[in-house]
């Protein structure tokens, strides 16, 4: 393929665009999993790099790390994806918005950048769906195969 070609170039990114949007969000779903995990259970370096879980209970950050447990690993798998990935967003956004942008406009300034990112990621993740990749495919594709079997028998 050379450089000139447009079309050698579209036909390559077409047939990468699926296995690196599922790479995407398996991606975020770990990360997301891997900073909850952190923050409720003390793992890698603990609530504020403190080395040990938050209080249970403490609002909001104890209930954010949760929504992150929860849904961090239902996005890597890709299980109930487009709600798991809607909660994450909707509480990245809240988080921003109540903990991050009151100490600065910008996410540069107020150190909200992940938040802004994970925000913005699993939008992405709600509206193109699960992907190929993800359980939710799988399931769905025996659920048509299971009712195709069913039309078969009825006819």
């Amino acid at each position: 393929m050379s450089y000139g070609s447009t079309k050698g170039m579209l036909v390559t990114v077409n047939r990468l665009s699926e296995p690196v949007y599922n790479l995407f969000r398996i991606v975020i779903g770990l990360l997301f999993t891997t900073h909850g995990l952190s923050t409720v259970f003390g793992m890698f370096e603990g609530f504020m790099n403190t080395g040990e879980p938050i209080p249970v209970g403490l609002w909001p950050d104890w209930y954010g790390s949760l929504i992150q447990v929860i849904t961090g690993p239902l996005v890597l798998i890709g299980l109930f994806t487009r709600p798991a990935a809607v909660l994450a967003s909707g509480s990245m956004a809240f988080a921003y918005f109540m903990v991050h942008q009151p100490t600065g406009l910008l996410p540069m300034n107020n150190r909200g950048e992940p938040a802004v990112l994970f925000c913005w990621g699993f939008l992405l993740i709600a509206v193109l769906g699960p992907g190929r990749w993800a359980l939710d495919h799988l399931l769905s594709r025996r659920r048509e195969g299971a009712r195709e079997k069913e039309m078969v028998r009825a006819s």
